[in-house]
């Protein structure tokens, strides 16, 4: 085999995987937005997260052993509407549409830019509340009216429509 035929060979697998490795992430799910339909997906957001409560948080963390934020949102979204979202929060960040006016909807997620640098994301869930991954307390519900979140909001996302 010449070396421009392996040349070549090599360039298509490239290719290949490189197209497959950067797909975009569409909406998660199209649901009906009627207030019924915002109240029912609120039960259902708020059943799983309890099924998550008090899971540790753990960087990179995937299962009930521990989780972290990113995590968190892509399990919610996996179990509740069957879709495969971005791993990061960085790439979440990016995922659906920014939310410029109006009032934040059950499935909403919320970022912040935390004090270390970090980035944080969660899933609003209603009446101000929003479930994430905690590094001190692991899974659980926060209100957005709290100073610390107020402080550290940077966007939100909407995935539903």
């Amino acid at each position: 085999m010449t070396t421009r035929r392996i040349m070549a060979g090599l360039m298509m697998a490239w290719l290949v995987l490189w197209a497959c490795g950067c797909r975009s992430y569409p909406p998660a799910a199209s649901l009906p937005r009627g207030a019924a339909d915002s109240d029912e997906l609120a039960d259902q957001l708020r059943a799983a997260v309890r099924t998550w409560e008090g899971t540790p948080h753990q960087l990179g963390g995937n299962d009930r052993r521990g989780i972290d934020c990113s995590g968190l949102v892509v399990q919610l979204y996996r179990d509740l509407f069957g879709h495969r979202l971005p791993r990061t929060t960085a790439a979440l960040s990016q995922t659906g549409r920014a939310i410029d006016s109006g009032p934040l909807l059950p499935g909403d997620l919320v970022f912040f830019h935390l004090p270390d640098g970090k980035r944080h994301v969660g899933i609003y869930l209603d009446r101000g509340e929003f479930a994430h991954a905690s590094t001190r307390r692991g899974v659980m519900i926060s209100r957005l009216q709290e100073p610390y979140w107020q402080e550290t909001f940077w966007t939100a996302r909407r995935l539903l429509s």
